[in-house]
């Protein structure tokens, strides 16, 4: 997702009118993100959800891509709040099962953002928001580029965590945390090198 579009949740409205018709926007998007996938939502939809005018919708949001993202960016931002200490942690698995317990916790929210037609902006949202972050927060491993252990640790979290979310039979979160730290977190902070630099 560009990041023009998700500049807009930042110069959100002050007027008090204003305020109340963009949340009523955004809740009426997560309302009906549990109903059906986003793709197949329309902008008259969501406005007729939200109890405001088609008009209305466009004075906020120039697509409804633009909605979707001022809804995601709060959420990823929090739950990358919530990924980022894993990754230093010296519990890494307390951490994982800390991350894995929040999402339960908010699993009809995290289900409509990850499950749905939705899920690849909010998949690119997470990504990009986990690239901008200062990059001494990230640490360095001499064999593997900054940029793609950001790229891998945050794109395989989500991708599990939809996997999970997307499931009849019903894993805990200590269940999915085992499985998370196992796959992607260990492997992205173990002190082990490459083969070829071994």
């Amino acid at each position: 997702m560009e990041a023009a579009v998700s500049r807009i949740s930042r110069e959100g409205p002050s007027d008090a009118r204003q305020v109340r018709s963009r949340n009523a926007l955004t809740g009426a998007l997560l309302e009906l993100l549990e109903e059906k996938p986003f793709d197949q939502l329309t902008i008259r939809e969501i406005s007729a959800r939200a109890g405001t005018g088609y008009a209305t919708f466009f004075r906020h949001y120039p697509t409804k891509e633009a909605l979707l993202s001022d809804v995601a960016s709060e959420e990823i931002a929090d739950l990358l709040a919530r990924t980022l200490p894993v990754l230093y942690d010296s519990n890494s698995f307390e951490s994982t099962r800390a991350l894995c317990g929040h999402v339960a916790e908010h699993r009809n929210l995290w289900a409509a953002l990850l499950t749905g037609g939705a899920a690849g902006i909010v998949r690119e949202e997470f990504i990009r928001q986990a690239r901008q972050l200062p990059r001494d927060m990230v640490e360095r491993k001499s064999w593997l580029p900054a940029d793609l252990g950001v790229v891998y640790g945050t794109g395989g979290t989500i991708d599990l965590l939809a996997w999970w979310l997307s499931q009849d039979e019903a894993y805990s979160p200590e269940e999915i945390a085992a499985i998370l730290n196992r796959l992607i977190i260990a492997p992205l902070i173990s002190g082990e090198r490459s083969p070829a630099s071994a």
